[in-house]
């Protein structure tokens, strides 16, 4: 079996999904490349207005941007990108990207908007948590990352510390329904 180092795994740099303007819905970043919130925004912007103007609807297109790869795709209000260093392997960022995407439509039932990914927020931001760790790739199968949100989702067994604002929220009012029924 080969030994594989850190360095020698492909990694992802960050993952953005902006909205239509190039604000913010929901990024992870795994590099230190961007140390502050105001580099990270003007780095989301600069990508923003590079490719705002190209029509990645159908398949996924590739920049080069501040030496790194950029792969993204838009879909409706939502502007999806992945970004690795400019070593990467393009065919590896785009398989995120479209593990990311996948996962996502999967996760909104095929409504796949603006409003209805700021809705289920918590629910998209743990599937990055699915898809990526530390820059490194835990998983690109999207059916396989959807199941996963959903299981965090409805496990109402959890400890409350572990479990999103809205998974506690469900759980207490499931604990208060029983209460009152007893």
């Amino acid at each position: 079996m080969a030994n594989f180092s850190r360095e020698s795994c492909p990694s992802i740099k960050n993952i953005l999904l902006l909205d239509s303007e190039g604000n913010r819905v929901a990024v992870k970043y795994y590099s230190d490349e961007w140390p502050t919130q105001s580099a990270q925004l003007g780095f989301e912007k600069s990508v923003f207005t590079k490719t705002q103007k190209t029509n990645a609807r159908t398949e996924a297109e590739i920049a080069m941007f501040e030496n790194n790869i950029v792969v993204y795709k838009f879909f409706q209000d939502l502007h999806f990108y992945v970004t690795g260093g400019d070593d990467e392997n393009e065919l590896i960022l785009a398989t995120v990207l479209q593990g990311f995407f996948d996962a996502v439509t999967l996760i909104l039932r095929s409504n796949v908007d603006k409003r209805e990914a700021l809705e289920n927020l918590d629910l998209i931001l743990l599937c990055l948590d699915e898809i990526v760790d530390g820059g490194i790739i835990l998983e690109t199968d999207a059916s396989v990352i959807a199941g996963k949100v959903e299981s965090h989702s409805v496990d109402a067994s959890a400890p409350l510390s572990e479990q999103t604002i809205s998974q506690a929220l469900a759980t207490a009012r499931e604990h208060f329904t029983r209460s009152l029924l007893k």
